[in-house]
């Protein structure tokens, strides 16, 4: 990784195998000239200048590809940046005042000709790393009010077509992969729900139409957000595209004041030359050395006890399924929902964190210490901004909530939303929070967030609350090193690079049913690593579907991630426990693979390589069986050595890789009903 700068208003960003190159037009503002394949000097140097096109009296004036788009003269493309200086001017005209350079973080600096207001461009490169993470500080010296204020634009090569991939889909059905032509015009991609959502991911990937997993050039971008947030793509007619992208969404506004810093979250950005396959490695590799906070931990076998009881929280029923999930290996054990306040329900008692002593009458620690008896984790759930109504809190602190003055509150799942740009609310928070760590040794909070954010009043708070959540997360930390986190909202409504920062795992989805999460763990794949793919083995019939799938098969489609038990273990027969042992205990030896491996998406199934060991895990399900007779594609696995051999490590059959990846691998799919599953552990020889 190098960071290049050069003498004519021009600057090269090296990654580890691309280049990115930044250079000033005529009026100063900042464009990109070049974003794929790495370039020596001397090729950057030859870029042309960037330039507007020659075009008629309805066409942009600006050069393409600005990295920031204002609303300044003849600019018709989304803005980036919308600004409203008193008399009411909009537009930055650039006005570059230096740059700086501190290892891989290079800071341009600019400021508006006409108003006391100035702008930073950041960009920063990683070791090792092929992303480039972008963002913007705003530098105000008179009062101006912000209407968008995006963290970065980016800009692709002009192509003979544009795909969008992305995902989308609801509550329970998240992660969903979808590609299509990109429209002319505007595309808007975005959540308005103070969540990062279940209905849209805050990441995109561009290709022309022509990429496959292992083949074409990708372009992909990934905001580090966990609130509200929008990103607009750009295609025009004369056959350019781009995005623009940052928190916030439509119709919002604040303002700021003399001598405020405004400071956006990353937006960050990579190319890959290989396909989405090698585009997501490369975003996983990212994540993994760069975004999360305790990367090289294992994540582990998880117990969450919701499924089993759900609101029927007591000490014996939590120790009698402790006691199973320690028997089936399990390394933590996590307590769910309702063991605090006067909480039965979902419409009473959120908000008062004691424990119910009804439920538990001499407190917490007898279950914690019977836990670390069996030898696993004390995990605990934990909701802190939401209240009930129906709560001592809400009681205490009816001012505490998001509310518009003058209408009533809006009841999503019998709760309302705290207000955490309150500084008194937040510090609340950290406080019970510290105390129920430290005094009842809590290793892992499960923290979820189980509604939309409405009554919200002054639009600031939309990005004031989220930065309370981040700066609690990061307090914990710091004070309990011990304490490790996994996000949730309501299933995999928080998934970001934001969260990632400060989480260890996602709750991915609500939606336990293996053969939906075999399409939800895809397009989570997508961007995000395996070891942050929080993934459970619950019961069948599945409580949502209702789908009965082999116990086997559940096991396999989990096991593609950080694997969990979430089903009522009391109701297993001893045979079912025997072999969930057995299946853990195979996970916990294919976990480093699978965990700190390259991921290879396969047709119906995924390949990790680690060292010298492969893993394979295939799922042949009704969409893979077709009508009687359908032969069944041969598995070819991916990314081995055509010149090793493999060896399997279950029955000793010897295969040469070259083999492998034209005829495939040979599996055991026959049987097993509508639902077969197969493990393959390979070792090189």
């Amino acid at each position: 990784m190098r960071l290049v700068t050069s003498a004519d208003r021009r600057w090269v960003l090296r990654t580890l195998s691309t280049s990115y190159v930044i250079a000033l037009a005529g009026d100063d503002a900042p464009c990109c000239l070049h974003w794929g394949p790495a370039l020596t000097a001397e090729q950057a140097e030859a870029l042309s200048a960037p330039a507007a096109a020659a075009g008629s009296s309805f066409d942009s004036v600006a050069a393409w590809g600005e990295e920031l788009r204002t609303e300044a003269g003849a600019r018709f493309e989304t803005p980036s940046l919308q600004l409203a200086f008193p008399g009411g001017d909009r537009g930055i005209d650039w006005r570059y005042e230096g740059h700086a350079v501190d290892g891989g973080h290079l800071t341009l600096r600019f400021a508006d000709r006409r108003h006391p207001f100035r702008i930073e461009l950041h960009y920063r490169v990683h070791a090792g790393s092929d992303v480039i993470e972008r963002w913007t500080v705003l530098r105000p010296e008179a009062p101006v009010t912000v209407l968008r204020c995006d963290s970065a634009a980016w800009s692709v090569p002009q192509l003979g077509g544009y795909r969008l991939s992305h995902v989308s889909g609801g509550w329970s059905a998240e992660h969903a992969l979808r590609r299509t032509e990109l429209a002319a015009g505007e595309t808007t991609l975005t959540s308005r729900r103070g969540v990062s959502g279940h209905h849209a991911g805050p990441w995109l990937m561009i290709d022309a139409g022509d990429a496959t997993e292992q083949h074409g050039e990708v372009w992909s971008g990934a905001l580090a957000w966990s609130g509200s947030w929008r990103i607009t793509l750009v295609r025009t007619p004369d056959g350019r595209a781009g995005w623009t992208g940052g928190f916030g969404h439509e119709g919002l506004s604040w303002r700021l004041e003399p001598g405020e810093e405004w400071v956006t979250p990353v937006f960050a950005g990579l190319y890959a030359p290989g396909g989405f396959g090698e585009a997501s490695r490369r975003w996983h590799d990212h994540v993994a050395r760069h975004v999360l906070p305790a990367p090289a931990e294992p994540r582990p076998v998880v117990y969450n006890a919701w499924e089993a009881v759900g609101f029927d929280v007591n000490e014996a029923n939590q120790r009698e399924l402790a006691r199973l999930a320690a028997r089936a290996g399990a390394e933590v054990f996590v307590m769910d929902d309702a063991w605090f306040g006067g909480r039965t329900s979902d419409g009473a008692g959120l908000g008062d964190w004691r424990p119910n002593r009804d439920r538990f009458p001499d407190g917490l620690g007898p279950l914690v210490d019977e836990v670390h008896r069996l030898g696993m984790r004390f995990g605990l759930w934990v909701e802190p901004e939401m209240v009930n109504p129906d709560s001592d809190l809400y009681r205490a602190h009816p001012d505490w909530v998001l509310h518009t003055p003058g209408r009533p509150h809006t009841l999503l799942r019998n709760q309302l939303v705290l207000n955490f740009g309150r500084p008194e609310v937040a510090d609340w928070a950290h406080k019970w929070l510290h105390e129920l760590v430290g005094e009842h040794g809590i290793d892992v909070l499960k923290w979820d967030c189980n509604r939309a954010f409405t009554e919200v009043g002054q639009d600031r708070l939309w990005i004031d609350h989220v930065r309370a959540v981040y700066s609690i997360m990061d307090r914990l930390r710091a004070d309990h090193p011990h304490l490790r986190i996994e996000a949730c909202a309501g299933g995999g409504g928080r998934t970001d690079l934001g969260i990632l920062a400060r989480t260890d795992q996602v709750w991915t989805s609500d939606n336990t049913d293996a053969h939906d999460r075999i399409a939800i763990q895809r397009g989570f794949s997508q961007v995000y690593p395996a070891r942050v793919m929080a993934a459970w083995v619950t019961d069948s019939p599945n409580p949502l579907t209702g789908r009965a799938v082999p116990l086997r098969f559940r096991f396999h489609v989990a096991m593609a991630g950080a694997l969990g038990l979430g089903g009522d273990l009391a109701r297993w027969s001893p045979q079912e426990l025997a072999e969930a042992a057995e299946l853990v205990a195979v996970y916990k030896d294919i976990r480093p693979v699978v965990q700190f491996g390259t991921l290879w998406r396969l047709p119906y199934g995924v390949q990790y390589v680690h060292d010298d060991r492969v893993v394979v895990l295939a799922w042949r399900g009704p969409a893979e069986l077709g009508p009687y007779g359908t032969p069944l594609v041969p598995l070819r696995p991916a990314g081995l050595d055509p010149h090793a051999r493999y060896r399997d490590e279950d029955t000793g059959a010897l295969h040469h890789g070259a083999v492998l990846m034209s005829a495939g691998l040979p599996l055991d799919l026959g049987g097993g009903g509508d639902y077969a599953s197969a493990l393959v552990r390979l070792r090189a020889c």
